[in-house]
């Protein structure tokens, strides 16, 4: 290995490829999923989402949230009937433009209760929540998010206090939310205002009904039954048959984080399955140098053989010359690893995450390949007869 540095280094190549290929894959894929677990922990803890719509008319069915028809006394009923629910917010939704001085944004608000904040687990960087009492009485004031409230007021600036207009509605701002940064949708979080959800109906929708209800069980434990009752509940408050497809849907933050991480499995998969290619490569390249390296060495095995080693010294040797050069091109695919998946990240902003598995597995499936493309070549050359192989030119 020394006398043929460049052969050998040459040799490692397809292993250095396809190990550094294993563990960058792997840190992409442990740090997207890291990502969208924070992002699915930041919507809240417990949650249940209750979309209104998704029933049959005229034969073509509507999409879930599409059309309203969750109504005040199911808000109520959720609240005071199921068993297992912390808090409920109903959620009215919609577009609006934000006008503050000379500044204005278009941006999606929000119609929520007072309890939506704690239920979505925002904090508040200045200011407070609005209030119960501010929902009953329809007041016009609102919380909004850092980018929002950059957009209309420049940065570092506290908006707590000012006054902007909504739709033309006066709306008095009495906090500002903490930053989230992006859904596991790729949505801004931060670019969002809320309104008391009768202010929303009475002054920017002029809806009747919700498209969405947000609920909070009291524990993990508890999730299965509460989507169990609530169903329970509504098929009865609207009349649906039993066996009738219902006029809702309910998904839970886990199910939105389960299919994020489906697309971040498939890339994966994908990945590593070149990267498998590459170490297979790899290894049909070390056991092509073995070959050529027993037939360069065929009266060096003779001699030996002929002066008293045994066919498994030789076998030890040359398996031992695979063994070593498969680790050392792991070692140093596992150091490029370590070198791109931070590159990757500071260079197109993909989030990566080395796992001490993936590193573990990636030197051991070096080693595996130094033995099973080795071992071949070395019985080759264990194999050899010493006569033939000293007059071997």
């Amino acid at each position: 290995m020394r006398r043929n540095v460049m052969r050998s280094l040459l040799t490692m190549l397809g292993i250095i490829v396809g190990i550094s290929a294993v563990i960058v894959g792997d840190s992409m894929g442990t740090g997207a999923r890291a990502a969208v677990e924070k992002q699915i922990a930041s919507m809240g803890q417990n949650l249940i989402i209750l979309f209104s719509g998704g029933g049959s008319r005229g034969g073509t069915r509507s999409g879930f949230g599409s059309s309203p028809n969750l109504t005040m006394g199911d808000y109520l009923a959720l609240r005071q009937e199921v068993e297992g629910v912390e808090a409920v917010s109903p959620e009215v939704r919609g577009n609006a433009r934000l006008v503050a001085g000379n500044q204005n944004t278009s941006v999606g608000y929000y119609g929520v209760s007072a309890e939506y904040a704690g239920i979505r687990s925002w904090n508040f960087q200045t200011g407070d929540n609005f209030t119960e009492a501010d929902v009953r009485n329809a007041a016009k004031v609102c919380v909004i998010g850092k980018t929002t409230s950059d957009l209309l007021f420049g940065e570092g600036t506290d908006p707590v206090g000012q006054v902007i207009r909504v739709n033309n509605a006066p709306f008095s701002i009495v906090g500002l939310l903490s930053p989230k940064g992006a859904n596991s949708f790729g949505q801004d979080q931060d670019d969002v205002i809320l309104v008391p959800y009768t202010s929303a109906m009475k002054r920017l929708s002029g809806d009747t009904m919700f498209r969405s209800f947000n609920i909070q069980a009291q524990s993990a434990d508890v999730m299965a039954d509460v989507q169990t009752n609530i169903t329970q509940l509504l098929m009865q408050r609207h009349r649906i048959a039993e066996g009738a497809d219902p006029d809702f849907a309910m998904r839970t933050q886990q199910e939105f984080g389960d299919f994020a991480n489906r697309t971040n499995e498939i890339m994966t998969v994908i990945i590593n399955a070149f990267a498998g290619i590459s170490l297979v490569v790899g290894g049909i390249g070390i056991m092509n140098i073995m070959l050529v390296s027993v037939t360069e060495r065929t009266r060096e095995i003779g001699i030996r053989l002929a002066v008293g080693a045994r066919g498994r010294d030789v076998l030890r040797q040359f398996l031992t010359e695979a063994v070593l050069l498969s680790a050392f091109g792991g070692a140093l695919g596992i150091a490029t690893g370590y070198w791109l998946a931070p590159l990757l990240t500071k260079v197109a902003g993909f989030p990566t995450l080395i796992s001490e598995s993936s590193v573990i597995m990636a030197f051991s499936v070096s080693a595996l390949i130094g033995v099973v493309f080795g071992f071949f070549p070395a019985l080759k050359a264990a194999n050899l007869d010493p006569i033939d192989a000293l007059r071997y030119e």
